[in-house]
């Protein structure tokens, strides 16, 4: 089945070039079904490289999905045009008294702040306490999961001495879970971050269940609400060239930055990226999408609670 994504957005060309069937709103209004409710609060700088990685994920499956897409009204983005916010972003506000199936909550660029430092720390808290009671299952993704972890749970960051920067492999430590319905018992997930979350913190805490770690990256995954909250610490929606193209960024403008670990053949930037995430990627959303809201969110949206 299709996603519904809104009329004209970027994302819906590029996915066509790549054979995968979308259609907008306007088609599918003409539809007897009723679409699962995907809200998307998008974070990132670059939205459009974003909302493309995360709609190619969220494409991945058998479900029809109606993809909408939330901003923060404290902070206001330099990176995409306001053209584009205005025609396919709406603030929390307008949306607060709407309800979802499902919400992803991506990372943002401001993991070097604490947390009472970010501009619209007040508004993503509240977007949090409302996604409760608004939403069936919600995903937090790197610095959006360590918020959540922290504000719903406690629980701290701890910055690390270099940049978690490359591809890492990822053990699932509750291979039973339907998220990890098909895995194997090794996957990978890519990570770009500066700070860490640490497994005794997790695991002091009885309401939160630590699914996915790595030797070398440490907390992966970690679940909690019997899965109406997930928070993933990396990027398994990333394409296959968002690190190089983070990599070189930085290296062009002089800061301090390794290369990406595990990521390029050979370990030679000059060769292409291997991609070992991308199948794992797919099948995790696919899960999500199934067995924590397909599969438990209730017909009427109203009886979200």
């Amino acid at each position: 089945m299709p996603l519904t994504l809104p009329d004209k957005l970027p994302a819906i060309d590029l996915l066509k070039e790549e054979h995968i069937f979308v259609m907008d709103k306007t088609r599918a209004t003409a539809q007897d079904i009723r679409p699962l409710k995907i809200v998307i609060l998008n974070l990132m700088p670059l939205k459009i490289t974003t909302e493309t990685d995360l709609v190619r994920l969220l494409s991945n499956t058998p479900l029809q999905l109606e993809v909408s897409f939330m901003k923060v009204k404290a902070h206001t983005s330099k990176n995409t045009p306001v053209e584009h916010l205005k025609a396919f972003y709406k603030d929390f506000e307008r949306m607060r008294d709407e309800r979802f199936d499902g919400m992803i909550i991506t990372g943002a660029p401001v993991e070097h702040l604490d947390y009472s430092e970010v501009t619209y720390w007040d508004e993503i808290t509240d977007i949090f306490r409302w996604a409760r009671t608004h939403v069936t299952s919600t995903l937090y993704i790197c610095w959006a999961a360590q918020a959540g972890l922290y504000y719903h749970y406690g629980i701290p960051k701890y910055p690390l001495d270099k940049k978690m920067f490359g591809i890492f492999k990822q053990y699932p430590l509750e291979p039973q879970l339907p998220i990890f319905r098909g895995f194997d018992d090794v996957f990978y997930m890519p990570h770009s971050r500066h700070t860490e979350l640490r497994r005794e913190d997790i695991l002091n805490v009885p309401e939160l269940r630590l699914i996915a770690e790595s030797p070398e990256s440490g907390v992966g995954m970690v679940m909690a609400r019997g899965g109406r909250e997930i928070f993933i610490t990396g990027h398994s929606e990333y394409s296959p060239y968002t690190l190089d193209t983070e990599y070189k960024r930085d290296l062009s403008k002089g800061l301090p930055i390794g290369m990406p670990e595990n990521y390029y053949l050979n370990d030679d930037p000059g060769l292409r990226p291997l991609v070992t995430w991308r199948a794992h990627g797919n099948l995790l959303f696919s899960n999500w999408l199934n067995y924590y809201v397909y599969q438990e969110t209730p017909f009427n949206l109203d009886e979200i609670h």
